[in-house]
């Protein structure tokens, strides 16, 4: 291992980036797969470390990555589940790190959150002389508020807003999803505003319709459709009670709710349904496959994306909108900041979360074809023009060139044909 300071360190051989995630696996975590892809294919030796999934391989390399999986730690479920995940994962990473940077050598680690602890394992490696990426996609004091329905400020909150300011300490270089995010490391972490990189989720431009699975489109006239994960935080139980209201209030009985995902708030969003007696109207498919997934909201007649009003969600950019305006679907949502920046005139904006007009809306739109149509073009000229991940990868390139000052060893062009297939 290379013990020498890193602002001696100008070696000419291929950058060595060890991307460590923990929330989900390699590589079925399409963000950090694209960042991984991106990066090899500008001239970069990429190692992924991540928890196994299923029957996974220990250790394989697959499109050019190579991928050191550690065993899962169990789903937490509760301040103290999480922390014990939290901890564990954090350890088994920083092990697996280790042995990888002794064989195969290591420059920079590049670090997906969450959990927040990952910093650790960056703030070891600088010691060692090497750089370390904060890769900021979730709030994590944020989800904890909207998770557990808490208030700012007590024991937990500041915990993790501690390891959120240490993520920002020990990084060189931040990566943010959108503006609000990088605002708050300038602000809060008082990061440089050039050391601070934008980039956004948005799906590849190959990212079009598909045919629908066999028979789906028969179960109902109009298909509504989500996909995401089904947490506490976003809002399918304000989706269900508005699906009542589709029902109850405005007499419709001609849709079905496609909902693709799991998370740990599905058993209660199932009792929800049977509850509100709306069960002949939704349709859970769990989670699915991106190209399946992709099949099924290519049937939808709009889709939907009811996060609620929230210090979490106003700041985030929602991956399954971009998904949707990308295969041309109007979308009903609530009036979220982030939201407003990245739809624009593809989304109809239901504000104070009231769920009846957001029922409405839906209503209104699955009786206007001409003016969905026109919203789901509205959606693919902003993905085709501006949001698509073609457009974030320079950003990328540009963190490691100029902010991690590795220049010339980021090469301008692709070496190989990026994979943005379904990875299953």
């Amino acid at each position: 291992m290379n013990l020498k300071p890193e602002h001696a360190s100008q070696m000419t051989h291929q950058p060595k980036i060890l991307m460590l995630v923990e929330n989900n696996g390699f590589p079925r975590d399409f963000r950090v797969r694209r960042e991984a892809h991106a990066l090899r294919d500008h001239g970069c030796r990429v190692s992924v470390v991540c928890p196994r999934e299923g029957q996974e391989r220990w250790r394989e390399c697959r499109d050019g990555i190579e991928i050191f999986r550690f065993p899962a730690p169990p789903g937490g479920s509760g301040v103290l589940g999480y922390a014990l995940e939290f901890s564990y994962a954090t350890f088994a990473m920083l092990c697996v790190s280790l042995w990888v940077a002794l064989r195969h050598g290591v420059d920079v680690v590049h670090a997906a959150n969450p959990p927040d602890t990952l910093f650790v394992i960056g703030a070891i490696f600088r010691m060692l002389g090497k750089r370390f990426v904060f890769d900021h996609h979730d709030l994590a004091p944020e989800v904890y508020l909207s998770r557990f329905g808490q208030r700012r400020g007590n024991a937990v909150y500041r915990i993790l807003k501690l390891l959120e300011r240490g993520s920002y300490a020990v990084a060189n270089v931040v990566i943010a999803t959108n503006a609000s995010y990088r605002q708050r490391a300038i602000d809060e972490g008082h990061k440089s505003p050039d050391k601070v990189y934008v980039v956004r989720n948005g799906p590849p431009l190959s990212y079009q319709p598909l045919p629908p699975p066999e028979g789906l489109a028969e179960r109902a006239d109009y298909l509504i459709g989500y996909v995401g994960t089904i947490g506490p935080q976003d809002g399918l139980d304000c989706w269900l009670r508005a699906i009542q209201h589709l029902v109850a209030t405005f007499g419709r009985r001609d849709f079905l709710a496609v909902i693709i995902g799991d998370g740990d708030a599905m058993p209660e969003l199932r009792r929800l349904v049977e509850e509100l007696r709306i069960a002949p109207y939704v349709l859970f498919t769990g989670r699915l496959t991106e190209l399946d997934a992709r099949r099924h909201l290519s049937a939808a007649a709009l889709c939907v994306q009811p996060d609620p009003a929230s210090p979490l969600n106003e700041r985030s950019t929602m991956n399954k909108l971009m998904e949707y305006m990308a295969l041309g679907k109007a979308t009903v949502v609530f009036d979220l900041q982030e939201t407003r920046i990245s739809g624009e005139d593809a989304a109809v904006y239901v504000a104070d979360d009231d769920e009846r007009e957001f029922a409405r809306q839906v209503d209104r739109l699955l009786d206007d074809p001409q003016e969905r149509a026109r919203m789901g073009r509205i959606g693919q000229q902003r993905i085709a023009s501006a949001l698509a991940w073609e457009f974030s990868v320079p950003h990328l390139v540009q963190a490691y060139r100029d902010g991690l000052a590795l220049g010339a060893r980021i090469t301008d062009g692709p070496i190989l044909t990026t994979d943005q297939d379904d990875p299953a």
